[in-house]
């Protein structure tokens, strides 16, 4: 790389050649598109600080595509996402997301470092502990190359040993988020305490998260409240985990002003920020305001733009089928799946506006908002600098292994007093 911070062919094509996961390798021998683990892409936003990316949720094609067009633009390292629960109301899967992205990167010569991350793997149960411990080897075979254990919703001694227990199954070369105090309804925003115990507990086990969720004030979906992303929480949290070389992971980013956002990317650890509805409401051509939420009508109806998204006519279909199945709100997520092969048969002008404003407004929270421009060849750098596709743990040992065996884990978790999930409360992104 020059100081100019340029990559030449040269170290690009090496890249390529030492940068891929063997997976991807394996699955994609003659392709040009640069898909690396999900550790690449927080260690550029770390080298740059102050700087975070997108996370996608590429709930149909014209969001992949318009993310990565973005991206290129902003010669930024991204990571594109879908959530296991996103699998069984999207046509973009877990499965198969991978081959989405790498085949829109080669069809749109796209340079940049991309991860394609499992977002929100749900675990509630031991019953889901088990089952995981076939189903996670699966979304790696198809092309996974990061992956976030979400089994914040069970008490927090149940969610320590569940990552444990799946971690063997995970790729050590792989990106890794853990999560802690997701999201409990209106009473449950993460503590230090309990922060301080998932990380300390995985530390012992010499496992070390790049990333790390809160519940920090966030919510899914269409944001409601007004109170969005609580920063001096955040920052709180983060400086308690400091020592243990963790990076935040921001999620229910829709919703919430630019300024919050630039302060979350300015002020705490965050390398990773989660955009999922936004997204999916900007393709079909939902007016959304700049906090990317989607404007409605004194009767409660989305406000579709004029000659934006999806056709007229479509939307009128896609509206009548929300009413008929009594969907509204956040819940018109429900409407990808069954109205995908109706949109991708759109004309062609109606796909590609649909993807130049997702665009757009990726575009912008790059450059803008979040300070991730020029940072794909730092990802690149990453690489080269490792000699492999595998950049190591951040993370040390600093905890006494014998203080953390399952039985003093159990001990442990009794001592930290929070409240219950909200069992009304919709989890499923």
């Amino acid at each position: 790389m020059n100081n100019k911070g340029v990559i030449s062919e040269s170290e690009f094509k090496k890249a390529l050649d030492i940068g891929r996961p063997p997976n991807i390798q394996n699955l994609f021998p003659n392709s040009q598109a640069l898909i690396v683990s999900g550790k690449v892409i927080d260690r550029a936003m770390l080298k740059k600080g102050g700087a975070m990316t997108i996370a996608a949720n590429g709930r149909n094609s014209t969001i992949i595509r318009g993310t990565l067009r973005a991206a290129q633009r902003a010669n930024a390292a991204v990571i594109i996402e879908i959530a296991k629960s996103e699998s069984t109301y999207c046509a973009v899967n877990m499965w198969n997301i991978a081959r989405y992205v790498d085949t829109f990167c080669n069809e749109l010569g796209i340079t940049i470092p991309v991860a394609v991350h499992a977002d929100h793997y749900g675990i509630r149960t031991q019953e889901d502990v088990e089952s995981a411990k076939t189903e996670i080897p699966s979304i790696f075979d198809a092309g996974i190359t990061s992956i976030a254990v979400d089994a914040s919703h069970m008490p927090d001694d149940k969610n320590l040993l569940a990552n444990l227990a799946l971690n063997p199954y995970i790729p050590k070369w792989a990106g890794y988020e853990t999560e802690v105090g997701e999201i409990k309804g209106k009473q449950g925003l993460s503590t230090v305490q309990e922060a301080l115990f998932l990380i300390q507990g995985l530390n012992a086990n010499r496992i070390y998260p790049d990333w790390i969720a809160l519940n920090n004030g966030t919510t899914h979906g269409i944001e409601a409240t007004g109170a969005g992303i609580q920063i001096e929480l955040t920052k709180e949290i983060h400086k308690a985990l400091e020592r243990y070389g963790v990076s935040g992971a921001q999620h229910g980013t829709s919703g919430n002003n630019l300024e919050r956002l630039q302060r979350i990317a300015a002020e705490t650890n965050t390398t990773k920020a989660n955009v999922a509805t936004a997204l999916q409401m900007i393709s079909w051509g939902v007016d959304v305001n700049e906090y990317g939420n989607a404007l409605q009508d004194r009767d409660g109806q989305f406000i579709k733009l004029e000659n934006a998204g999806v056709t007229d006519g479509l939307w009128a279909d896609m509206v009548s089928y929300a009413a008929s199945k009594s969907l509204k709100g956040g819940d018109y997520k429900k409407l990808n799946l069954p109205f995908e092969k109706k949109i991708m048969a759109q004309p062609k002008d109606v796909r590609e506006r649909m993807a130049e404003a997702v665009e757009a407004f990726v575009y912008k929270l790059l450059v803008d908002v979040f300070n991730a421009k020029d940072t794909a060849p730092l990802a690149i750098e990453a690489i080269l600098k490792a000699g492999s596709y595998d950049l190591g743990p951040k993370g040390a040992p600093i905890e006494d292994p014998d203080d953390w065996t399952e039985e003093k884990i159990m001990s442990k978790g009794l001592s930290i007093s929070k409240p219950s999930s909200d069992p009304k409360a919709d989890y499923s992104d």
